[in-house]
């Protein structure tokens, strides 16, 4: 784990802390669906250019009006219960997502509006010799504060551009962001607890509740993993996010970061750590997020009907690079000097190379990477381009990581709508100078 350089001191994070003596609820929002003043905003808000299927969503990001969230932009609406909120391309132009901005996906109804942080504990118990309920002053106070970059991606980010298409929330590619999380590491936690032999997983509850699918006795969202992979060595119990509490829809008080892990890992409002002496078997981790097992999750509808489809847990992030501008809005001068701008990461390591091509993959010129940020944060990179004489154009963008994981031009199919990390291609017109 990569330390920041800028790392919110101990003093510093304390600071916010100090109305909680009184009694203060910290990250209270209100429900804006019952807000008149939201419920107009919502009713006169301006949808982008609508698509009905059955082919991929056209558009770089999903369908819905731009509404307004208590401590958020405005952000596009995906559902309302539970809440989901995408995050707009604009965004995207720099290494980290503002907390404002950072998409939204919560997985049942009923989801916190405040919480107090005179009664709140994070309780870590189950098969360990000591369990502890820790507060958030003793979060940071009792141990070491440790900062990582990484990017926080929806297990369904892209779904709308499966085909065929697949049920569940149909996102545009904005259902990720990136931050500097800063907390505690898990594995810190876990040893000041005394994990007894035996254990085999870890589990994380949040605060949020209320009906799942019906019958399968989902109404509290559960997620483990197992207590030998390698990943728990870089995971975080995170109280800031970009050096400021984390936003209520966001998680606070504290969030589990996985770096490189789907979000679906992430679990918001993180209240009980639970070590299990068999593995977890609730409806999110055993019917859930999960994948067929064969390379790049993919398969077919028809595998899929005939039956026997193994599947496995989801778990990393394949390697994706996006072009964030131009967008294509706006026609280009033939022979203007442009600067292509986008971002890339992967869930297996640092992102190593960049190329666009503006040929239809003919040819592949490397493009110059931004600051080096974290095996699993954003980078940026920029490309020269002067396209010479009128005419469309489509750019493509695709990047490597560092274990040789290279973008395809293949998509992916699975019922889940999970995965999809197809080469980005976007359609720009050129005009004549003069």
């Amino acid at each position: 784990m990569e330390p920041w350089r800028g790392r919110v001191s101990r003093r510093d994070a304390l600071k916010w802390l100090g109305a909680a003596a009184g009694g203060a609820a910290f990250g209270g929002w209100f429900d804006a669906s019952s807000s008149a003043a939201l419920a107009q905003e919502r009713a006169d808000a301006k949808a982008i250019e609508p698509f009905t299927g059955p082919g991929p969503n056209p558009h770089w990001n999903s369908i819905g009006p731009y509404i307004s969230e208590p401590e958020k932009a405005p952000l596009i609406l995906l559902t309302d219960r539970p809440v989901q909120l995408e995050t707009p391309r604009s965004y995207f132009r720099t290494a980290f997502t503002p907390n404002d901005a950072f998409y939204v996906r919560w997985h049942l109804p009923e989801i916190p509006k405040r919480v107090d942080l005179v009664d709140w504990k994070l309780k870590i118990e189950g098969n360990v010799n000591k369990p502890l309920a820790l507060s958030l002053s003793e979060l940071m106070e009792k141990f070491k504060p440790v900062s990582v970059a990484a990017v926080n991606q929806c297990s369904g980010n892209s779904r709308s551009r499966f085909q065929p298409r697949v049920p569940g929330g149909q996102w545009g590619n904005g259902a990720m962001g990136n931050a500097m999380w800063t907390g505690v590491r898990l594995r810190e936690l876990l040893d000041a607890t005394g994990v007894k032999a035996g254990s085999v997983e870890v589990q994380f509850q949040g605060l949020e509740t209320g009906p799942g699918p019906k019958g399968l006795g989902s109404n509290v969202f559960l997620k483990s993993l197992k207590l030998t992979d390698s990943v728990l060595d870089e995971a975080v119990v995170a109280y800031l996010m970009n050096g400021e509490p984390l936003p209520m829809l966001n998680g606070f008080p504290v969030r589990i970061v996985v770096p490189g892990y789907f979000a679906t890992y992430w679990m918001k409002c993180l209240t009980w750590i639970r070590v299990l002496s068999a593995p977890d078997e609730n409806f999110w981790m055993k019917t859930g997020y999960r994948m067929p097992d064969k390379p790049r999750g993919n398969t077919t509808p028809e595998e899929v009907k005939a039956g026997g489809v193994k599947t496995v847990p989801i778990t990393r992030m394949p390697v994706r690079s996006f072009l964030v501008s131009p967008d294509g809005s706006l026609k280009i001068p033939a022979g203007m000097n442009v600067t292509l701008r986008g971002i890339a990461f992967s869930g297996y390591g640092r992102v190593v190379k960049v190329e666009t091509s503006e040929d239809g993959a003919k040819t592949w010129r490397e493009a110059e990477l931004g600051e080096d940020l974290g095996a699993y944060s954003f980078r940026t990179w920029e490309a020269k381009w002067m396209p010479k004489t009128p005419g469309n154009y489509t750019v493509e963008v695709r990047a490597t990581d560092e274990k040789g994981n290279v973008q395809t031009d293949e998509g992916v199919w699975n019922p889940g709508g999970y995965l999809w990390n197809k080469i980005e291609k976007q359609d720009i017109v050129v005009g004549k100078a003069s």
